[in-house]
């Protein structure tokens, strides 16, 4: 911190520093941007951050971000119910959405089955999962995790859980690199792995 910043602005710029992928001088930028920008915009900002976290919270049916009890897409009449996309987080169904390829519904997991950083299934929600697969109405589990070690893990872990069900599983083809992840793949790549998809055996 800088001694010649007053209390306030020093903590600014280490709370923007705080932020993924800030640095030293761009959080100091940012801190300056705030301090001269207009009181109802800089005020806009701080209400935003807030409401952010007081109001979203997870959609009690496909753990997906929302402001009401269900989200918009589980309350959409005009989604395909008979199929469930599994993905490791919220980002990943915004990315998919993206396409316009996708009318069917969701379920968050909450990340991927990982025991050396010492996630297992149970901090996962994936009994839920099973849970709307056995209520009925479904006829094919789509699984959209990451295209990775602990993505294809998980998938397979989905899979023996799901296997008696009747239900059909596939997996997005492999349009998706091995190795990368959802969230930073573009939308034709995701389109064909859409389309692409295949049947789990």
């Amino acid at each position: 911190m800088s001694e010649i910043y007053t209390e306030s602005l020093n903590r600014l710029i280490e709370e923007f520093g705080r932020l993924p992928g800030i640095g030293p001088k761009t959080a100091e930028r940012l801190a300056f941007h705030i301090l001269y920008a207009k009181t109802d915009e800089a005020l806009a900002m701080a209400k935003a951050i807030s409401d952010v976290k007081t109001k979203i919270k997870n959609c009690k049916i496909c753990f997906n971000l929302s402001e009401e009890p269900v989200c918009k897409i589980c309350s959409d009449n005009k989604r395909d119910k008979t199929i469930i996309c599994v993905v490791e987080q919220p980002k990943d169904i915004i990315n998919l959405e993206k396409t316009g390829s996708c009318r069917w519904l969701y379920h968050v997991l909450g990340g991927h089955i990982a025991p050396l950083e010492g996630i297992d299934a149970d901090h996962l929600n994936i009994t839920q999962l099973v849970s709307r697969v056995k209520e009925g109405g479904i006829s094919e589990i789509v699984m959209a995790t990451n295209p990775n070690l602990a993505g294809d893990g998980t998938a397979l872990y989905l899979c023996s859980l799901l296997k008696n069900t009747g239900v059909k599983i596939t997996r997005l083809a492999r349009g998706l690199p091995t190795g990368s992840t959802i969230e930073f793949a573009n939308a034709k790549i995701l389109t064909d792995a859409i389309t692409g998809r295949q049947q789990i055996e």
